[in-house]
């Protein structure tokens, strides 16, 4: 096995970790909340399926992209489940049982909604993308929709156990996230910073921005809602994107690349605003105990 082979395994194995960790710490009753909450999904779902895929045609019609860029923006752009939100949007202060259920509804929804959107994508863009509807709902199934109903089942039959042991496999997890990509950026690093002049950067810094300021947008009256659905509208789906990019451009290396740069840089720009959000909910949270008072 072959080290551009088993990169991929390692982050699709890490994020099942990720997953499954966040499963020893919900519910039933999480994973089914947006299904009963109809203008929420609704609002979710044209942020995270249809805004994001849209603004990533108009860079590229706007701008005339490179190609891997080019690439490695509609691979992010039709894969919108993000694996690691529900452990940003906690920190954020948003609210369990909409995170949950926000990462359960798109994974479901997304085995038939990407292979439309790419359908869509490929129309419009020109760009080909053979990507079988089935292997869509493998990697999804696998990386989210399975770790997340066995650590749910965890909980269910050893709610202390999963408590315990919760904390500890989300570290592993992330670690394993990181070590894959420092080969793959490493041996990038050169290609990548010839792109940097052109512009690159910035189209992969403003697909996040965007994503953040629809997604808070569009997330409704409540202010954890709003950062919940934010940082799921920027955040996207590693693994997804980088088997979108390898099964249809396997001789574009540098797209891989890109979409890793991404996951860095959408990480740090969201910093800012996880201190903004949760300065801002503490504010409203003082303001009202006042009104109360």
């Amino acid at each position: 096995m072959t080290l551009a082979t088993l990169i991929p395994l390692v982050l699709k194995f890490s994020i099942m970790l990720m997953v499954f960790a966040i499963g020893l710490k919900a519910t039933f009753a999480d994973t089914v909340y947006l299904f009963r909450c109809p203008g929420k999904l609704l609002r979710a779902l044209v942020s995270m399926f249809v805004v994001m895929p849209l603004f990533a045609l108009l860079l590229d019609f706007t701008f005339q992209l490179n190609p891997p860029l080019k690439i490695a923006l509609i691979a992010l752009a039709v894969s919108p489940i993000p694996p690691f939100l529900p452990t940003k949007a906690l920190k954020a202060g948003g609210r369990e049982d909409y995170t949950i259920g926000l990462l359960t509804a798109t994974a479901v929804l997304s085995i038939v909604v990407i292979p439309l959107m790419m359908e869509l994508v490929e129309r419009i863009s020109g760009v080909p993308l053979q990507m079988r509807a089935r292997d869509v709902a493998a990697l999804v199934l696998s990386t989210v929709l399975v770790p997340l109903l066995l650590g749910m089942g965890v909980r269910y039959l050893w709610s202390s156990f999963a408590e315990r042991v919760a904390k500890p496999i989300a570290t592993v997890a992330i670690v394993m996230l990181i070590v894959p990509c420092i080969p793959i950026l490493f041996t990038s690093v050169r290609a990548v910073l010839t792109l940097v002049g052109d512009g690159t950067l910035l189209a992969l810094a403003a697909f996040a921005l965007v994503g953040l300021i629809v997604g808070h947008l569009l997330g409704g009256p409540e202010p954890e809602s709003r950062a919940v659905l934010a940082l799921a509208t920027s955040s996207r789906h590693p693994a997804v994107a980088l088997a979108i990019g390898q099964v249809n451009f396997p001789n574009q290396k540098l797209a891989g690349a890109l979409v890793l740069v991404y996951l860095v840089l959408s990480t740090i720009l969201t910093v800012p605003y996880l201190n903004w959000a949760r300065k801002s909910q503490s504010t409203t949270a003082t303001s009202e105990k006042q009104v109360e008072a």
